[in-house]
C-alpha cells in the first residue's frame, strides 16, 4: 500500500483578498503537493476558507449601518441569515484568486470552517482542550471592542 500525503490548506479568511503571505504559502504547498504526486503517492491538498467571525461580523454590521440598521434591529436569527448571505456573495473571492494562481488543490473538497461537520469538530476539540486544562480563562489584558462586544486579536486593532 502506498503512503499517502495529505496537506490541509491553512484557511485564508473569507473576508478579504490574497496578499503576499497567501501567495507564499500557496506556492510552497503547491510545490509539496506536486512533488508527492510526481513520486506516485496518493496526494490530497485540501482547500478551505475560515469564517473570520469577528471580521465578517464587522463587515456585515458596517453594511447594516449604511442601511440605517443594526444587528439588534434584525435580531440574532435574521443577523445570522444576513452573515450567511454575505458569505455566499463575497466568500468565493479569495478562492477564485487561488484558482487563478493555479493552485492544484482538490477544489471538489473545498471546506468552510462553519460547515456542519467542521463546527462540531471545533466544538469537540475545544471541549477536550478545556477538559485537559489547556484552554482556560486567565487574568491578562485583552483588546475589547465595545461595538462588537467581544475580544479581538492584536492584528485586528487599529
Amino acid at each position: 500500500e502506498k503512503k499517502s500525503f495529505v496537506l490541509p490548506m491553512p484557511p485564508p479568511n473569507v473576508t478579504g483578498g490574497l496578499h503576499m503571505g497567501h501567495a507564499m504559502f500557496v506556492a510552497l504547498q503547491d510545490i509539496l503537493a506536486r512533488y508527492h504526486r510526481m513520486k506516485g503517492e496518493p496526494t490530497l491538498w485540501l482547500p478551505g476558507t475560515d469564517h473570520a467571525g469577528i471580521a465578517t461580523q464587522l463587515l456585515v454590521e458596517r453594511a447594516l449601518n449604511a442601511e440605517g440598521q443594526s444587528r439588534y434591529d434584525l435580531g440574532r436569527e435574521k443577523f445570522v441569515e444576513r452573515v450567511w448571505e454575505w458569505k455566499r456573495e463575497k466568500g468565493g473571492y479569495i478562492t477564485s484568486q487561488l484558482r487563478r494562481l493555479g493552485a492544484s488543490a482538490d477544489w471538489t473538497r473545498e471546506r468552510f470552517t462553519m460547515d456542519e461537520g467542521l463546527s462540531e469538530a471545533v466544538a469537540e476539540a475545544f471541549t477536550r482542550l478545556h477538559d485537559k486544562g489547556l484552554v482556560y480563562r486567565g487574568e491578562y489584558m485583552v483588546n475589547w471592542s465595545p461595538n462588537l462586544r467581544t475580544a479581538v486579536s492584536d492584528l485586528e486593532v487599529e
